[in-house]
C-alpha cells in the first residue's frame, strides 16, 4: 500500500530546518530552502517533494522567481498562502539586491552594467525593459523595471521611464531589455526606441550611456557596437 513520506518520517538530522541550524543556510540546496519557505506539504507528498516538484515545474530558480501569482497557484499543492510567501520572499531578495547597488555598483563598462541584470533577465520568458540609474560618478542609484511585455515586445513610454530618473536626480541612464529568444540582435524597433529615448533624455539633461540586450546569459551593448 502506498505510504506518503511525511516530514516527521525523515530523520531529524536530515530535516531542512535542522540542517540549516547545524550548517547554515548557505549549505542547503534550493529544494531544502524552498521547503523551509513552504513549511508544509500535503496528504499526497512531503514538503520536500512539493518543493522539488515546484522547481521542476518552472525549470530553474530564476524562472520560479519570475513566476506570477496566477502561475504559482496553478500548481497543485500551492495555494494562495504559499504563493504569497514565495512572491514575498523573492521580492525581498530583489529589493535587498537593489538597496546594495548604491554602495557596491559602479558602472565603468558595458560588462559592469550587464552583470547587474544578467542573472535576473537572461531566462525570463517575457520581455522586461529596465533602467539602471546612475549619479555623476557612474555609481548606481537604483534599478527599475519600466515595463513587462508579452514574449516578443514591450512598450516603453518616455514619460514613465524618466519619471523615476528625475525623482532620483539621475545624471545618466543605461537602458536594458531582454530577448527571450536568446537572439541578441537588436531589432529595428530596438534601435528606434533607443534613439527616441536618447532624444528625450537630452531635453531633460539625462544622458543615455548605453542600451544593453541580454539573453541566454549573454549580452549585446549598443555602445560597444557603435549604435549609440
Amino acid at each position: 500500500m502506498f505510504r506518503t513520506v511525511r516530514m516527521k518520517d525523515v530523520p531529524k538530522e536530515e530535516r531542512p530546518r535542522e540542517r540549516l541550524r547545524r550548517f547554515g543556510a548557505e549549505r542547503l540546496t534550493n529544494k531544502e530552502l524552498l521547503a523551509i519557505l513552504l513549511r508544509t506539504g500535503n496528504r499526497q507528498e512531503s514538503v520536500l517533494a512539493l518543493a522539488e516538484r515546484l522547481l521542476v515545474r518552472f525549470g530553474s530558480l530564476a524562472n520560479l522567481a519570475a513566476a506570477s501569482y496566477e502561475e504559482l497557484t496553478a500548481v497543485p499543492g500551492i495555494g494562495q498562502a504559499k504563493a504569497a510567501d514565495i512572491l514575498a520572499a523573492f521580492e525581498l531578495a530583489k529589493r535587498l539586491a537593489e538597496s546594495r547597488m548604491e554602495f557596491e555598483g559602479v558602472v565603468n563598462s558595458p560588462a559592469d552594467a550587464a552583470q547587474l541584470v544578467l542573472r535576473e533577465l537572461s531566462f525570463a520568458d517575457r520581455e522586461h525593459f529596465v533602467i539602471i540609474m546612475l549619479n555623476t560618478k557612474n555609481r548606481v542609484i537604483a534599478k527599475k523595471t519600466v515595463s513587462i511585455g508579452h514574449l516578443q515586445a514591450s512598450l516603453v513610454h518616455p514619460r514613465e521611464m524618466f519619471k523615476d530618473a528625475i525623482k532620483r536626480s539621475s545624471a545618466a541612464l543605461i537602458l536594458v531589455h531582454n530577448h527571450p529568444s536568446g537572439d541578441l540582435t537588436p531589432s529595428q524597433e530596438d534601435i528606434a526606441t533607443t534613439a527616441r529615448l536618447r532624444e528625450a533624455g537630452a531635453v531633460l539633461g539625462i544622458d543615455i550611456l548605453d542600451h544593453i540586450i541580454v539573453g541566454d546569459n549573454r549580452y549585446f551593448s549598443f555602445r560597444e557596437h557603435g549604435l549609440l
